[in-house]
């Protein structure tokens, strides 16, 4: 089908705010691709989506659209995720599409996303109610026909008994109902059947024939009126779509709390020290602004002067509040509680651990696993299958009993609607999304969970993984006496200064001495820096596996500065172990998962570290080729590998792992590849991953056999006339919420 062509004129109305480009910055992001084209990624909220067949609608809509480049639309958390080009399209032109698929959409920002869920709650609660109050009122009339001996009950008043039922059924049909027919036939327009189809043509023909036997008794249509069975079936599956829709509120409620602490403004300090309000937008790296107590930071960057404590619960998961001194790390999103403090901006925008965070988040929110992919693919000639087997049944029962043909195939439409089998999945893995990220865990992809349930090899790295190093200062101690410390200090610093290892930034934030002039400074992944001073000097600093093999060193030295190929200092740092590492270890071990350490350290060092985890296997002196040589070895013995590791220097081994976790580091390892990023830093929260995703999957299993073996009883017993439509209804309506009760567990932590 050809492109939608788009009018890139100059936008009015709501189409002005919404193609601004500070306005779409904050749903939007921007990337160059390898052809050098600007790519924007947006994300859009979607109301009206009522089963799984409602994303493969929206996706063709989108990539109709004359610079769309891709489009994913996840049914379970009502999310789309948009590539296009901005000089073919505008994020106008993405609504617009979405809109004239019979949907609604707004850009997923907190404010309109918050408002379009409080529209969709409500109009579903409202057709809810009036469902089950119309049900309970058409039971009452229809009970004296199921009562009354034959005989008892006059015709003339079983008639007005009749028409009663149709009056309180048609707001149930023409209201209530509304979703199902237009589903349906926004399914048959885009030329796809949807789980939604056969609902519809069971409420339709049930009322249809019912209307048929009240207008005209005794015709063509008999006496039997199916009223209360109609009626029923939309109340019960109404009720389990209202808890399936508060369960994907809920997750989106939790990835919004976070956007909601953002400042849309900041006061930053002019040159000549006036102070000016100025949207967060514009903030640039170098920039001091004032962050007044009770308000969120900007913008990562460092504490200056004075001191305070930050609330990082909405991005680390650690409630209590986390005290800040001169020269700290601060994180965008986390609120200034302890004193009026100034700020220098270090990252912004996209950069920030908060943006990562969220963007990590949205990514893996828009995601279809596979599991739910394969279901797709299936509910096609699923639902071909249904639609047969309707027509089948009612032409055998034609021939035995024409009467009940009707009923028969009625239910067996209603009894096989596979509402629960396309929530199985997707809604026990949006559950444990949300969970997790509660709790400082953000997922990357939600396949990941299953990845990380199936693991059984775990590696796991040391430096800032295993080890703990915030708050401690490093130090150059000369390795002879002869060496000039001063000019060492500022050769280490204009070194420590390119890296972002954590090393690194902790001597950089010790030394006191001006940094030395260096150009050509590179940077070797594993190893170190070296650059070239203005004297033509080579200097060096990195592990000393690289710049000392043959020397012996004292057990704090870290690393090693050298002077053209000659070891002249040290640098010293104290080693301490992670708290709550040795414990979460003990217990991923139980759990199938024993652990080896990898690491470059030296490998006395990391020995003696594996000891006091209780690690029977640790490699040292590793380099990035080893660590993935270690990896790749797991892997063709059969195993699935979970990597544990930094995100800066492990990136090659933790593309590599079956599934990855990269501990703290926010926006550097958004670049990294990572599947999830334990946020917190806390390996009890590893353990939590674990568990969570364990559990996850379990119920997955729960729910998919729970769906198979409610159709494999449910069709046989209609087919055969044993299930009436009322309670063929009743039965799906109980299976989905059964499913969706059932995936809510998913969300729960597993370590209380």
């Amino acid at each position: 089908m050809p492109a939608t062509p788009v009018d890139l004129s100059a936008p009015s109305g709501e189409a002005a705010v919404v193609d601004d480009p500070l306005a779409y910055a904050e749903f939007t992001r921007q990337r160059v691709d390898a052809a050098g084209r600007t790519v924007c990624d947006s994300g859009l909220q979607i109301a009206g989506i009522t089963c799984a067949a409602c994303s493969g609608i929206l996706e063709s809509a989108l990539t109709r659209v004359d610079g769309v480049l891709e489009a994913r639309v996840s049914a379970a958390s009502a999310r789309a995720s948009v590539q296009w080009d901005p000089a073919r399209t505008r994020p106008s032109a993405l609504i617009a599409a979405i809109r004239g698929a019979g949907y609604d959409a707004v850009p997923d920002a907190a404010a309109p996303a918050r408002e379009l869920r409080r529209q969709e709650h409500r109009r579903a609660l409202w057709r809810w109610f009036v469902a089950a109050f119309c049900s309970m009122q058409v039971m009452m009339l229809a009970t004296p026909s199921y009562v009354a001996e034959p005989g008892d009950l006059a015709e003339d008043l079983r008639q007005l008994l009749n028409w009663g039922q149709w009056v309180l059924t048609l707001p149930v049909v023409l209201f209530a109902a509304g979703p199902f027919f237009r589903a349906a036939w926004r399914g048959l327009r885009q030329r796809r059947i949807g789980m939604d189809l056969p609902v519809a043509v069971g409420i339709a023909t049930a009322f249809a024939s019912s209307m048929g036997a009240t207008f005209v008794p005794g015709g063509a249509f008999g006496h039997e009126v199916w009223y209360d069975s109609v009626s029923m079936f939309v109340a019960f599956l109404l009720g389990a779509r209202y808890l399936e829709l508060r369960t994907r509120h809920r997750a989106q409620a939790d990835l919004e709390a976070s956007l909601a602490t953002m400042p849309a403004t900041a006061r930053r300090e002019t040159a000549d020290g006036a102070l000016e309000t100025i949207s967060v937008r514009r903030l640039r790296p170098g920039d001091v602004v004032q962050v007044p107590l009770g308000e969120a930071f900007p913008a990562d960057g460092m504490l200056l002067g004075g001191a305070t404590e930050a609330d990082e619960a909405l991005l680390t998961g650690e409630s209590t509040p986390v005290a800040k001194a001169p020269g700290a790390a601060l994180v965008a999103g986390s609120l200034n509680v302890g004193a009026p403090v100034r700020l220098r901006v270090d990252r912004v925008g996209a950069d920030t651990r908060y943006e990562a965070i969220v963007a990590m988040m949205r990514d893996a929110m828009t995601q279809r696993p596979a599991a739910v992919q394969v279901a797709d693919r299936w509910a096609g000639p699923f639902l071909w299958a249904v639609l047969l087997l309707a027509a089948g049944a009612a032409a055998v029962w034609s021939l035995i009993d024409p009467a009940r043909a009707l009923p028969v195939a009625v239910a067996v439409l209603v009894v096989t609607c596979p509402c629960a089998l396309s929530l199985a999945a997707p809604a026990a893995m949006v559950a444990a999304a949300g969970g997790l990220s509660r709790r400082g865990v953000m997922l990357q992809r939600l396949d990941a969970l299953e990845s990380l349930a199936r693991a059984d090899d775990l590696f796991v790295d040391k430096t800032g993984t295993l080890t703990d190093d915030r708050g401690a200062a490093a130090s150059l101690v000369a390795l002879a006496p002869e060496v000039d410390l001063p000019l060492a200090e500022s050769a280490a610093l204009a070194l420590a200064t390119r890296s972002t290892h954590p090393l690194s930034a902790a001597l950089a934030s010790s030394l006191a001495a001006m940094p030395l002039a260096m150009r050509r400074v590179e940077e070797s992944a594993g190893q170190g820096l070296e650059g070239e001073d203005d004297q033509g000097r080579r200097w060096q600093l990195g592990s000393a596996a690289w710049l000392a093999p043959d020397m012996s060193l004292p057990d704090d030295a870290r690393a090693v500065l050298a002077l053209d190929g000659r070891p002249v200092a040290q640098v010293v740092r104290p080693e301490t172990l992670r708290e709550d590492a040795a414990p979460a270890l003990a217990a991923l071990a139980a759990q199938g998962l024993p652990a080896t350490l990898l690491s470059g350290d030296r490998d006395a060092r990391v020995q003696a570290m594996a000891g006091r985890l209780g690690i029977t296997q640790a490699v040292g002196d590793a380099s990035p080729e080893d660590k993935l040589a270690a990896v790749q070895a797991a892997q063709a013995a059969g195993h699935r590998v979970l990597m544990v590791g930094d995100g800066v220097n492990d990136a090659p081994v933790l593309a590599r792992a079956d599934v990855s976790l990269a501990m703290g580091h926010g926006a550097l390892v958004a670049r990294a590849q990572a599947d999830a990023v334990v946020v917190s830093g806390r390996w009890h929260d590893v353990l939590r991953a674990r568990l969570t995703a364990v559990r996850t999957l379990a119920i997955v299993r729960q729910n998919l056999v729970w769906a198979v073996a409610y159709n494999a009883i449910g069709i046989p017993l209609t087919v055969i006339g044993w299930l009436p439509p009322w309670a063929a209804g009743l039965g799906m309506a109980a299976s989905s919420l059964t499913v969706v009760l059932n995936a809510l567990r998913a969300a729960r932590d597993p370590l209380r």
